[in-house]
């Protein structure tokens, strides 16, 4: 059986099972949340809970359909994950969260851009690492400069903002 063919003989989809409570409990607690906050009376028609409402109703939407899915067996079978671009992946992530603060907002996501793209299986990383810094800069730039946004400054972002390290 290839992986894109269905397979009807199954018992239901496990993981799929779990995705669907995972995602119905995500949409009851944005429910709730939402629920609980003070909203002033000039605000009560189109104010800060509506689009926490909209999200929360596509997720119980998405947690249906995922669900009637598995109980259907609707989903095709699954190949065998590949943990060598995940590694990669999560290196990167791991990489911006232990960087963000020090390096800043440049290199920091540079580098979660290119482990990313390492696992995707893009580039060598002494291209990537470059290319991915320099997009974050311009990122960072538009979002501290143009929005006045606050976004983690390292040595790049404060010499530019500044003019020294």
């Amino acid at each position: 059986m290839s992986a894109g063919q269905f397979n009807s003989t199954r018992r239901p989809d496990g993981a799929a099972l779990v995705i669907a409570v995972i995602l119905a409990a995500i949409s009851i607690i944005i429910f709730w949340q939402t629920s609980q906050m003070r909203v002033p009376p000039v605000q009560q028609r189109v104010g800060p809970t509506v689009f926490p409402y909209i999200v929360a109703t596509g997720l119980g939407l998405l947690a249906i359909g995922t669900l009637i899915s598995a109980l259907r067996n609707g989903f095709p079978a699954r190949s065998k994950d590949d943990y060598g671009p995940i590694a990669w992946i999560v290196g990167g992530l791991v990489a911006q969260i232990l960087l963000l603060s020090t390096a800043g907002f440049s290199v920091a996501t540079g580098l979660l851009f290119a482990l990313t793209a390492k696992g995707f299986g893009r580039g060598p990383l002494w291209q990537t690492i470059p290319i991915g810094i320099v997009f974050s800069f311009i990122v960072w730039f538009i979002f501290a400069r143009g929005l006045q946004l606050s976004l983690p400054m390292g040595p790049v972002e404060r010499f530019i903002a500044t003019g020294s390290f």
